[in-house]
């Protein structure tokens, strides 16, 4: 008897043994996946393509109107070449993320950068298309 006391004790401690590593494992992987997240949002991690976009007046994106200022457009990983991302210059605001068609650049357009579309009197014209800078191909927006 005095056996089995011992045998469910030995069971016992190694259970609390490998709940408590378990615990230490996922506070470890949650530490990890903050650090990945710092490391992407403060730029030590290069996104796909990345280019700054100043615009001199208002433009307006799905479901966003931005003010004239600089913007940082980027395909924020690989794999997600539909996803565009459109934030404030350093990062700290997004202000729209969403999944574009892809589309070929114009002949002759090597310098285009962003193309807007036409716009009403008093309303701003809508980013149609961003060309990732040294890219072939652009990210058409959907509205």
């Amino acid at each position: 008897m005095v056996q089995t006391t011992g045998i469910l004790t030995a069971h016992k401690e190694g259970s609390q043994m490998f709940t408590r590593t378990l615990k230490i494992a996922a506070v470890g992987s949650a530490l990890v996946l903050g650090l990945a997240a710092s490391a992407y949002s403060s730029g030590w991690i290069n996104p796909l393509h990345r280019d700054y976009v100043t615009f001199s007046g208002a433009v307006a994106l799905p479901g966003v109107t931005l003010p004239a200022g600089t913007y940082r457009f980027e395909i924020p990983t690989e794999g997600a070449g539909t996803i565009v991302s459109v934030s404030s210059r350093n990062g700290d605001k997004v202000y729209l993320t969403q999944f574009t068609n892809s589309v070929e650049r114009p002949n002759g357009g090597g310098s285009i950068n962003v193309m807007l579309g036409e716009a009403a009197r008093g309303t701003a014209p809508q980013v149609k298309v961003w060309f990732p800078i040294g890219e072939h191909s652009g990210r058409q927006f959907i509205y």
